[in-house]
């Protein structure tokens, strides 16, 4: 799949770029891969630290309440049993993972499948390489006004293979613009965004990663 290279101003240049089709164009995206994906990132961000009180973690209860016969009450051992007032509770939530293994090969078919269908949707920009000399949110508003993506969600992806700090401080205040190194989103953004803008070093870096 071949797009035009963009400048920063909205404006097309004369320099293409192949998408590599083993990435942007595979034969058959797989939707049930793309879920499995989603449903293990969303698991894994649950801390599990939810918890109750048992009978052994309730305080007090160390004697028995009354003597075992004579009352002609049932038998209490402790009055911090489940039945009782002030006593623990029964099978109630302990800490424990949500995390749920999604094997690489299916990850990676997902991670492709959602840039396919993003590719084919026509929802794919491709932009030459910049960076800021210093933080500047206006000038990065200013580059989403240029291409009409304005309050729109977009995952904008660089080619670094680090965080580009300058970049980064110019982008998390701004509303729905998602920015990271291109080997960093998640399934979950990539199928959330409406656009995917893509620096030209970052098809490379894709390209790098995930082969083609």
């Amino acid at each position: 799949m071949e797009l035009t290279i963009h400048k920063i101003d909205g404006s097309k240049t004369n320099e293409t770029i192949e998408l590599p089709d083993s990435i942007f164009n595979i034969d058959t995206p797989n939707g049930h891969a793309i879920y499995l994906a989603v449903v293990s990132e969303e698991t894994a961000k649950r801390q599990g630290t939810h918890a109750s009180k048992n009978r052994s973690a309730v305080s007090g209860g160390g004697r028995k309440p009354y003597k075992q016969k004579g009352t002609g009450n049932a038998r209490q051992g402790t009055s911090r049993a489940p039945q009782h007032r002030h006593g623990g509770t029964v099978f109630g939530p302990q800490p424990h993972g949500y995390e749920k293994k999604v094997n690489r090969k299916v990850r990676l078919l997902a991670r492709k499948s959602a840039y396919t269908l993003r590719a084919r949707e026509q929802k794919v920009v491709v932009v030459e390489d910049f960076s800021f000399e210093t933080p500047a949110t206006k000038r990065m508003a200013a580059i989403l006004k240029a291409f009409s993506l304005t309050d729109r969600r977009v995952l904008f992806l660089t080619g670094s293979a680090v965080k580009d700090q300058n970049l980064h401080l110019s982008a998390r205040n701004i509303y729905k613009l998602e920015l990271k190194p291109a080997d960093q989103p998640s399934v979950r953004d990539i199928v959330l965004c409406e656009v995917v803008v893509l620096q030209k070093s970052a098809v490379a870096r894709l390209q790098e990663v995930y082969g083609g």
